[in-house]
Parts: structure tokens; sequence; C-alpha cells
């Protein structure tokens, strides 16, 4: 049994006795979020694009991943990235609840389903893209959309946007810092000009 107290000076808990031999049996959880291990089980990654996302921070590179968290991207023409993200790690993330209409199989077969017809596609970095790949692995799966009434990359891009969340601290300044530095570079030439 772990016992915690709350410092006075941190506010956090700190644990102030642990007994291991229960804690080596613990369960582990396997479809939480472990960003260390790059595993995001039921959910949609994203990481920044060199060059572009510096100009347009919302626009980045998307992935989907199955229930065990591997990661699945359509990274270039006719091939399709497994447990090997394209321009690095997930920066953001966003996981999704399974409604009653999608069972965990289902999910990974809509995921297997969006991967077999992508790794038969050219890339198109404007109209066939990631975005298109996540968005036909949920159209697969049946997972109910949010707005209308199938998956799209620009439902998908304002969906992440507003409702994903960042990784950890990294994420944020990899997303959001070259745009800050670029936005306050124009902003003092603009001013002290």
């Amino acid at each position: 049994m772990c016992r915690m107290r709350i410092s006075r000076l941190s506010g956090y808990a700190i644990p102030t006795q642990l007994n291991f031999t229960k804690m080596d049996k613990a369960p582990t959880n396997p479809r939480r979020v472990d960003v260390g291990n790059d595993r995001y089980p039921f959910s949609i990654v994203w990481t920044p694009l060199p060059l572009i996302s510096w100009f347009f921070p919302f626009i980045g590179h998307m992935g989907i991943a199955d229930s065990n968290g591997i990661i699945y991207d359509f990274a270039g023409p006719y091939y399709i990235g497994e447990d090997n993200f394209a321009f690095g790690r997930p920066t953001r993330y966003l996981q999704l609840t399974l409604p009653a209409s999608v069972s965990e199989d289902a999910w990974d077969e809509g995921v297997r389903q969006g991967c077999d017809v992508y790794k038969k596609r050219m890339h198109n970095i404007c109209c066939d893209n990631c975005h298109s790949h996540v968005a036909r692995c949920l159209n697969s799966m049946g997972y109910p959309c949010v707005w209308g009434s199938n998956w799209n990359m620009v439902v998908l891009c304002f969906y992440c946007l507003f409702n994903g969340g960042f990784v950890n601290l990294r994420g944020f300044l990899l997303t959001w810092g070259p745009f800050s530095i670029i936005a306050a570079i124009l902003l003092c030439s603009i001013v002290f000009n």
C-alpha cells in the first residue's frame, strides 16, 4: 500500500510508504498512453512539418494508432510507416473514446483497411495526404464523425487542433516555438523600423 502526504511547500503528493511486492504484481493498463515509448492506443497523433509548420503551426503530419498504440502513417508515395512516425516523435495527440458501435477489433480492422488502401496510393501534399489516410481509417471502422457524415482532412485538422493535447512541454515548444520566434522577429522589425 502506498500512503501519500501533501507537501506544504510544493502541493505535490509525496509517497511516504511503498509496498513493492504489490507494485510488482500490479496490472498495467495496455490502453494507456505511454509517451516515453510512443504508444498512443486509439489515438490520432500529430507532429510539425519542418519549415511549413514554422509559418503555419496548425499544419503538420498526422498518423493513427491501433489498439496497442502502434502508430501508422501515410509517410510518402505507396508507403505506410509502422511504428516509425515520419518527421519525428508525436508532439500532439488525441485519444478517442470508442463508442458502442466500434469495438477494439473494428478499430484495428479500420486502421488495417485504411493502410491497405493508402499503401497503393501516390502521396499528394495538398489533397491525398496523411490526414486523408487517417480519415479513411476512421471512416472504414465506422467511427462517428463530429461534423458531417464522413471524416476528411479538413475536419480532422480542426478537430485535432481544438481537441488534441500536447504530449509534454517539449511537444508544445516544438509546435509553437519556431512560429513564435518568427512572429517576434517580424513584429520587432515592424515596430522598431
